[in-house]
């Protein structure tokens, strides 16, 4: 006869989710299980760890202050870090990285920067869900 054990179900721990984080630039999406009551935040810096540590290029660098979550398919706006990861329901998400002062001031003087290419992340995103594809 087996005997089964029973799984002890821990208040306060919540369900778990396998989420799937699409990095602009990437090959592929990163995939990881997190409690549905962990924060943005933590989402961001767990999604940066497990990018460095597969060797993905573009390099990302690791400060989570300058990258943000997208929902694409609920909200518009990047996910503020101090929401709960399970409070949208949906489990695929989009890696942004939050545009940088144009206009940085260093010592005191403001020293102009030259954009690389034209246009922001929402503008490229939006350009590439609004391709159809034509079949004849």
């Amino acid at each position: 006869m087996l005997l089964y054990k029973t799984k002890k179900i821990q208040p306060g721990k919540g369900n778990r989710l396998l989420i799937s984080i699409t990095v602009v630039g990437s090959a592929g999406p990163i995939r990881f299980v997190v409690n549905e009551q962990d924060l943005v935040a933590n989402v961001i810096v767990t999604a940066l760890k497990i990018y460095a540590r597969e060797g993905r290029l573009p390099v990302l660098g690791s400060n989570f202050n300058n990258f943000g979550l997208y929902c694409p398919t609920v909200a518009a706006e990047v996910l503020s870090p101090w929401e709960t990861i399970g409070s949208l329901g949906v489990r695929n998400f989009v890696l942004v990285k939050k545009p940088q002062d144009e206009n940085p001031i260093l010592d005191g003087k403001q020293v102009v920067m030259a954009r690389k290419g034209a246009g922001s992340w929402k503008a490229w995103f939006n350009k590439s869900l609004s391709r159809k594809i034509v079949s004849y």
